[in-house]
């Protein structure tokens, strides 16, 4: 099966793992882990996650960590060797939509950052839910790419590729809202919900992150600009850069609650 859209590599999901650390020790919290648990992290990516849930659970418990790519779960094996907590990791090479697990086999159970690329989100939530223990909680992340905002006086283009970028970047690129209504059509309890601004003031590292060039040459193709406005655009960036004085921002939304 072709990459999802967005797909990255095991480098660049660890970059982007230290700027949003603060809300990675948030989702643990909502987590409500205990010394002996057993906990899933559905996309696991190059175990960033899992490695640090392990050594929160300590040698009496157990992570298991799922994600679609097999080179990301030979990363993560590598990394958890590594750190030496290899008996107390396993990552398996698994679909969120279908995970090889029983019903209730997890004291908690976690994803970040997965739902944006998945074409039906609501059945991995439901999956999860399926195999967290009655009373455990569910804890997902992901980013509202809908509310990517660019400081330019080119605000009409900006308009257009932020809502370019939102619609055809990702699978799911307004997933951040969509959490709330989904865990309510889970029934779970206890239904919380948090907002964290993600502030870039780099600008190439927003390129890079942003997935700008891609998108748009694509937004070129798709007649949502011209070759003529893109210069425009890049070139107002390139002087609030020069200057000191990029500016962009995007929201992660974190919803949490327990199966009752």
């Amino acid at each position: 099966m072709d990459q999802p859209l967005g797909y990255t590599s095991p480098e660049y999901l660890r970059v982007l793992a230290d700027m949003v650390q603060h809300i990675k020790q948030r989702s643990y919290e909502h987590m409500h882990i205990e010394t002996g648990q057993t906990l899933l992290d559905v996309g696991c990516g190059p175990g960033t996650d899992t490695i640090s849930l392990a050594h929160l659970v300590g040698t009496s418990g157990h992570i298991f960590g799922v994600d679609f790519d097999p080179a990301m779960i030979a990363e993560a094996d590598r990394q958890a060797e590594q750190a030496g907590l290899a008996a107390q990791i396993t990552h398996k090479h698994a679909d969120a939509v279908s995970l090889p697990f029983g019903i209730q086999e997890f004291d908690s159970c976690r994803s970040e950052r997965l739902f944006q690329h998945l074409q039906y989100p609501e059945q991995a939530l439901s999956e999860m839910v399926r195999v967290t223990k009655r009373g455990g909680w569910v804890v997902v992340v992901d980013t509202d790419w809908g509310t990517t905002s660019t400081d330019t006086t080119e605000v009409d283009i900006e308009r257009r590729l932020a809502r370019f970028g939102a619609d055809h970047s990702q699978r799911n690129g307004y997933s951040g809202r969509r959490l709330y209504c989904q865990f309510k059509e889970q029934h779970l309890a206890e239904i919380s919900s948090e907002m964290f601004p993600i502030i870039l003031t780099d600008y190439s590292l927003a390129r890079e992150i942003g997935g700008m060039d891609k998108d748009e040459r694509e937004a070129v193709k798709a007649g949502i600009v011209t070759e003529d406005e893109i210069r425009c655009w890049r070139s107002s960036l390139e002087r609030a850069d020069s200057e000191g004085m990029f500016f962009t921002s995007c929201s992660m939304i974190l919803v949490s609650g327990r199966k009752i």
